[in-house]
C-alpha cells in the first residue's frame, strides 16, 4: 500500500510542475549587441517580449523553457530537452514571448525552424 501511495505522489507533483508552465512562443538572435552581453552572462541568456517584460521587472531572472512544438512548417523541431535563461534584454515588439540567444534555442530545438511553441516558467 505503502509503494502506490508514493508512485500516486509523484505522478501528481509531476502534474502539477508541468501545469504551472505558461505557454508561449521563442525565437533566437544573433546580433551584435547581444554577442557583447554574452561575453558576461555566457551563452544561456535570453531577451524578453513585451509580454513578459513587465517594465524591466524580469530583468536578471531565471526562466526554464521546454519547446513544445512547431509554428512553422519545419516539422519535429523539439530536442525534448529543456533550458534555463537569464533575462538580460528587451526585445521591444517582437513577436516572441522569449528571444533566446542561438545557443540556448539550439539545446531545446533545431535552429532550422527559428520560431517554436514552447513551455516556460521562472526558475526558483
Amino acid at each position: 500500500m505503502g509503494k502506490t501511495s508514493l508512485i500516486f505522489v509523484g505522478i501528481v507533483a509531476c502534474l502539477v510542475s508541468i501545469a504551472s508552465a505558461t505557454p508561449g512562443i521563442a525565437t533566437f538572435y544573433t546580433s551584435f549587441f547581444c554577442m557583447l552581453r554574452k561575453r558576461a552572462e555566457g551563452n544561456m541568456i535570453s531577451a524578453a517580449g513585451d509580454a513578459l517584460w513587465n517594465n524591466g521587472a524580469v530583468c536578471g531572472k531565471m526562466f526554464t523553457g521546454t519547446c513544445t512544438g512547431p509554428r512553422n512548417p519545419v516539422p519535429h523541431p523539439c530536442t525534448g530537452k529543456s533550458v534555463k535563461v537569464k533575462i538580460v534584454d528587451h526585445c521591444p515588439g517582437c513577436s516572441s514571448t522569449i528571444d533566446l540567444s542561438r545557443e540556448a534555442f539550439a539545446l531545446i530545438a533545431n535552429p532550422v525552424s527559428g520560431i517554436i511553441n514552447i513551455d516556460y516558467k521562472q526558475y526558483e
